[in-house]
């Protein structure tokens, strides 16, 4: 999150009450127009009514991403998504989209590393077409060899686009794999190339039968609908849909601290240096300590919270000694993850990567020592309010959260939660997980260097 003006601290507290207030009364909101229900067959509905127009999201999540694949076999989720919208008994390849697209809906799907979702914005009305659709493909999808081998070769040629012939690409799968040796999240979501190149007809039918059933479904619906009326037309479409057993799901914990490892890519095609580091960190779904989570986003928001944050203020802005840098942290995932910073040095200014990453453990070093200040604090706090109940306004935001959280085995619920446990993390916690977490035991480095291209001597 960026912004590029700073807030006087009694402006700050001013927007941190309101914000506050606002969120409390939200929060109520939510809990009171929020409807979960859970069919005979194991699917999970989840209705949040919203009047405010006449439209609707559906989304139908399954519990299944690429960090369900094993050693192998990656790539299947991704690739199962895209058969999705080829033949089903009823269905002629594409025409799934043709239908939504004739009723003025949009649509599309995507692929994580813990999930695997399908949604449709469309008029409220409507919403039954989706439902009827959505359990048409649940149940009924055609996987044939044919349309299986193109659709392979789109995601070969996606994957070639996106991380093959992209030096940062390349370089930020390279350092995943390596910064996580202990649970699937090593794997690229898009699956690795000889993996692909393996895959055959036979493994993805087995990759739906097993994963692709009602008891491994969460269906969100947020709109302008009524939560019974949604519920008949669950019961209409999905309950008739037998469940599966589903494999044993075991927890995704990582060896944590197993010493400091580097990586290091020098490409031909790369035109600038750049620096990844990734501390290996719990999450909300893996932490003993609850706060944790909590305080590492906001020990991501003082180093990368806006403009006036430290690394923008003091490495970017100040010091120059990056082009650009920022943080990444995700809380809401279902295995151990990784607390990023990442940079590129400003070689402009005759800095390179060692320089770089001198300055940011400097950084990390003066939080180890002395905590932010509550002014700081005040001001991440507002920022974080504010993003938080701006997603409000979105019902795709909402439909979003309430199945990002659900599909890794959290309730929804705990959006509402979000807010206070935020606002309740005190600068010695965050100078406590600095202190905890931000260690060379945890550290994955990764860098990349431009490689001069060969050149051949002249005859």
């Amino acid at each position: 999150m960026r912004i590029s003006w700073l807030l006087p601290r009694a402006a700050s507290l001013l927007a941190l009450l309101l914000s506050l207030s606002f969120a409390t009364s939200s929060s109520f909101a939510a809990e009171n127009t929020t409807h979960e229900f859970v069919l005979p067959n194991g699917l999970k509905l989840i209705v949040r009514e919203d009047h405010r127009a006449p439209i609707v999201v559906s989304q139908v999540w399954y519990r299944v991403g690429s960090s369900y694949e094993s050693f192998g076999t990656t790539g299947l989720s991704h690739v199962l998504e895209h058969m999705m919208f080829k033949d089903t008994k009823r269905l002629e390849t594409g025409e799934f989209s043709r239908i939504m697209a004739s009723v003025g809906a949009s649509e599309n799907a995507f692929t994580t590393r813990d999930a695997t979702g399908y949604f449709q914005v469309l008029a409220a009305n409507r919403l039954p077409l989706s439902f009827e659709l959505e359990a048409e493909r649940m149940h009924n999808l055609v996987i044939s060899e044919e349309e299986f081998k193109r659709e392979v070769q789109v995601v070969m040629e996606e994957r070639r686009q996106r991380v093959s012939d992209k030096p940062q690409g390349l370089t930020y799968e390279r350092f995943q794999s390596t910064a996580h040796q202990a649970s699937p999240y090593s794997n690229p979501v898009i699956g690795w190339q000889q993996d692909l190149e393996s895959m055959t007809v036979e493994d993805l039918r087995h990759w739906y039968q097993k994963w692709y059933t009602p008891n491994n479904a969460i269906v969100v619906v947020v709109g302008d609908v009524n939560a019974d009326e949604v519920l008949a037309q669950a019961k209409q479409y999905f309950g008739p849909l037998e469940s599966r057993e589903l494999p044993t799901v075991k927890p995704l914990i990582e060896i944590n601290e197993p010493g400091e490892r580097t990586i290091s890519l020098a490409l031909e095609n790369a035109h600038l240096p750049s620096l990844f580091m990734g501390f290996n960190v719990p999450v909300i779904a893996t932490s003993e300590i609850e706060w944790e989570p909590y305080a590492l986003r906001m020990l991501s928001g003082v180093l990368d919270g806006g403009y006036s944050a430290r690394i923008e203020s003091e490495l970017v802005r100040g010091q120059e000694i990056a082009s650009s840098a920022g943080v990444g942290y995700s809380a809401f995932t279902r295995g151990d993850s990784l607390f990023i910073i990442s940079g590129i040095p400003n070689t402009e200014k005759g800095h390179d990567i060692a320089e770089l990453e001198a300055a940011i453990w400097q950084q990390i070093d003066t939080l180890k020592q002395t905590p932010p200040s509550v002014e700081e604090l005040d001001l991440i706090k507002a920022q974080i309010t504010s993003s938080l109940i701006y997603q409000k306004d979105s019902i795709s935001s909402q439909a979003q959260q309430i199945g990002s959280l659900e599909s890794i085995g959290l309730s929804w619920r705990l959006a509402d939660l979000d807010l206070e446990r935020l606002n309740a993390i005190t600068p010695e916690q965050i100078q406590q997980v600095a202190k905890k977490y931000l260690t060379r035991e945890r550290l994955t480095v990764a860098t990349l260097t431009p490689k001069p291209a060969d050149t051949q001597p002249e005859s």
